[in-house]
C-alpha cells in the first residue's frame, strides 16, 4: 500500500507555499491547486496527483517526512534550494550509512521546524562518498 498525500502544517500559508515550491522544484514538484481562500496549496509530481498538502494550522512543526529523488543531482539541488531559502540543514547531502550505503539524502527544517528530507536509493555504482 502506498501514501497518498502527507499533509504539513503550517503557520503561514503564503511563506510556506513559496518555501515548498522553492525547495521542492528541484524534486520535480510543482503547486497544482492553490487554494488561497482557505489557505492551504496542493504540490505534486505531474501527471501524478498532489501528494504534499500545506495547511494554515495553530499547530506546526510535527512532520517528518522523506521524498523520493529521481538521483543524487536532485538531493543536491533540493538541499541548494533549500538553504538559498533560508532552511536549517540538519544533514548535508551525502550517504547515511546508518541506513544503507545506498542512501543518499539531504534533511533540512522548513521555516515551521518540519523536517524534509529527498533520499536517493542509489546503485552501487552511483554511489558518491560521503562529504
Amino acid at each position: 500500500m502506498e501514501i497518498d498525500h502527507v499533509t504539513v502544517p503550517v503557520s503561514d500559508y503564503e511563506r510556506s507555499k513559496r518555501f515548498y515550491e522553492e525547495v521542492l522544484a528541484p524534486l520535480g514538484f510543482t503547486t497544482l491547486l492553490d487554494w488561497h481562500d482557505k489557505r492551504r496549496a496542493y504540490l505534486g509530481v505531474p501527471p501524478q496527483a498532489s501528494s504534499v498538502w500545506l495547511v494554515e494550522s495553530g499547530i506546526t512543526g510535527t512532520i517528518d517526512i522523506a521524498l523520493a529523488a529521481p538521483s543524487t543531482d536532485a538531493v543536491d539541488a533540493f538541499h541548494a534550494a533549500a538553504t538559498a531559502a533560508g532552511a536549517q540543514t540538519l544533514h548535508d547531502p551525502g550517504v547515511r550509512p546508518e541506513h544503507s550505503n545506498r542512501y543518499y539524502a539531504a534533511r533540512v527544517l522548513d521555516p515551521d521546524g518540519n523536517s524534509i528530507e529527498a533520499v536517493h536509493r542509489t546503485i552501487s555504482t552511483e554511489t558518491r562518498a560521503a562529504a
